[in-house]
């Protein structure tokens, strides 16, 4: 697919904070060039000042994802000059921590719209360039809430949910194309929107329920997409639904040093 010296490039949403941030400095450290999208021309601007080191390697634009004609001609342009896409991280997406009972279907739908179908269309576009250009990796993140029944995640979970399946479906059908598609599955990771959805008791409930008593951190997850992207590492490996969650996901009892 890509040779040792060739100059890779991906595509990393949501890169404006959080996980899309730590991403997309993570990459950049690695040598990879990184085309950047957020709705938050705001938080772009300051992400660019923080990542002027990299300049030259690194473009960002404000986008919203959910927008096909928009998100093709962003991606057209901001690549054109770059080296060759070899990877995509689909990290924008929105959070919720409502009832079954209060969840509305405007939230429902503003919910897949933005998780499932930006990613979605962030991806098929991405592909379609790596089909006709050799291959590549895409690493779509997912949830813990995708994984298991957590309380208060009617909508959200149902949208990770349907990125696990997504992504199966992906290394599937893009195998014959030299593609490969994996999922993060993150647990509780500090960033500011889980500081902004996530109560002090939510927190706390968060910590008793991982063994390793702990959120983690963006660059944690940032870490395991590099691992995911990189063929020399993960070349062998399509179709997986990595948890970064400090244990959450496969945890039983946890609570003492009761035998069974």
């Amino acid at each position: 697919m890509a040779g040792l010296m060739e100059i890779r490039s991906a595509i990393v949403t949501g890169a404006a904070s959080g996980i899309g941030l730590a991403t997309t400095t993570t990459l950049l450290e690695a040598g990879w060039q990184v085309a950047g999208f957020d709705r938050d021309g705001n938080a772009l601007a300051a992400a660019m000042q923080n990542l002027s080191a990299y300049h030259g390697r690194v473009r960002l634009h404000p986008l919203d994802i959910t927008d096909e004609a928009a998100s093709k001609a962003a991606i057209s342009e901001i690549m054109d000059g770059f080296g060759p896409l070899r990877g995509v991280v689909t990290s924008a997406g929105i959070a919720s921590n409502t009832s079954f009972f209060d969840t509305t279907p405007d939230l429902m739908r503003r919910m897949n719209d933005v998780n499932v179908i930006g990613s979605f269309l962030t991806a098929r576009i991405a592909a379609e360039t790596m089909r006709d250009n050799g291959g590549g990796a895409i690493v779509l993140i997912a949830s813990v809430s995708g994984l298991v029944g957590n309380r208060g995640r009617t909508a959200y979970g149902a949208s990770k949910g349907a990125i696990v399946n997504l992504t199966r479906i992906m290394a599937v059908e893009l195998a014959a194309h030299r593609i490969r598609v994996n999922a993060i599955a993150p647990g509780p990771i500090d960033t500011a929107m889980a500081r902004q959805v996530h109560s002090a008791k939510v927190r706390a409930e968060w910590c008793d329920k991982v063994p390793m008593g702990r959120y983690g951190t963006p660059n944690e997850v940032a870490q395991a997409a590099r691992f995911l992207l990189d063929e020399q590492q993960s070349g062998y490996i399509t179709g997986q639904i990595l948890a970064v969650d400090g244990g959450f996901s496969i945890a039983g009892l946890n609570g003492g040093d009761e035998t069974a």
